[in-house]
């Protein structure tokens, strides 16, 4: 993402997985560890998407450590794609990798990293470590079955999303009474509009809960 983008394989669940850590400019201790989860890799997804990307740097804005994976085929990392389970596993094992003890966890997702995110999210609030928060960027909840989240989760979705419709999104969260952020005339990628998905997502996590 910068100059100080520390690259590295760590190990993972079918090889190694590729990873990139960054650091706030703030000086530690740091509010602790945020994971954003990319697109589907059959799609092209990487963890150098721009949607990510932009995720990224509003948690570092925040005092966050920000990790990102690229799941099992893409880039660096070993494997072959595998419906969401093992890409699922790929983002836990990197999370766990470089998560300190006691660490707070922050996990976010864009599109299938949404889904990625939710399901490891429930994973650790099964394990007694959930996550400080969560955030859902045009979550896939057309394509795979997104699991209830918290109540506090940040859902942001483009009014004109052509590859998740909003319509998707509003059905899965209205059970939960789930408020979901829509950004009027934006479609799925945010073409344009990356700024304004940025401080969106900084003014929800720094509102009050």
């Amino acid at each position: 993402m910068n100059a100080h983008t520390l690259r590295e394989l760590v190990p993972g669940p079918a090889g190694a997985l590729e990873v990139a850590l960054d650091l706030p400019t703030s000086e530690p201790p740091y509010r602790g560890l945020a994971l954003v989860c990319h697109p589907h890799p059959l799609h092209g997804g990487t963890m150098d998407n721009k949607v990510v990307q932009t995720l990224a740097r509003a948690f570092l804005q925040m005092g966050w450590r920000c990790l990102r994976v690229n799941y099992r085929g893409v880039g660096q990392s070993e494997g072959a794609w595998d419906e969401g389970r093992g890409e699922t596993d790929d983002a836990q094992q990197a999370l766990l990798a470089r998560a300190a003890v006691g660490e707070p966890l922050l996990l976010a997702g864009f599109s299938f990293g949404g889904f990625v995110a939710a399901n490891l999210a429930q994973r650790l609030v099964q394990s007694g470590r959930p996550p400080e928060r969560l955030v859902l960027v045009g979550p896939a909840t057309q394509n795979f079955p997104v699991p209830p989240v918290a109540p506090d989760t940040v859902v942001v979705h483009g009014e004109t999303d052509d590859v998740v419709p909003l319509q998707a999104t509003l059905d899965w969260a209205r059970p939960q009474h789930l408020p979901v952020v829509v950004l009027p005339g934006i479609g799925h990628f945010f073409h344009g509009q990356l700024p304004l998905l940025k401080s969106v997502v900084l003014r929800a996590l720094q509102s009050p809960t």
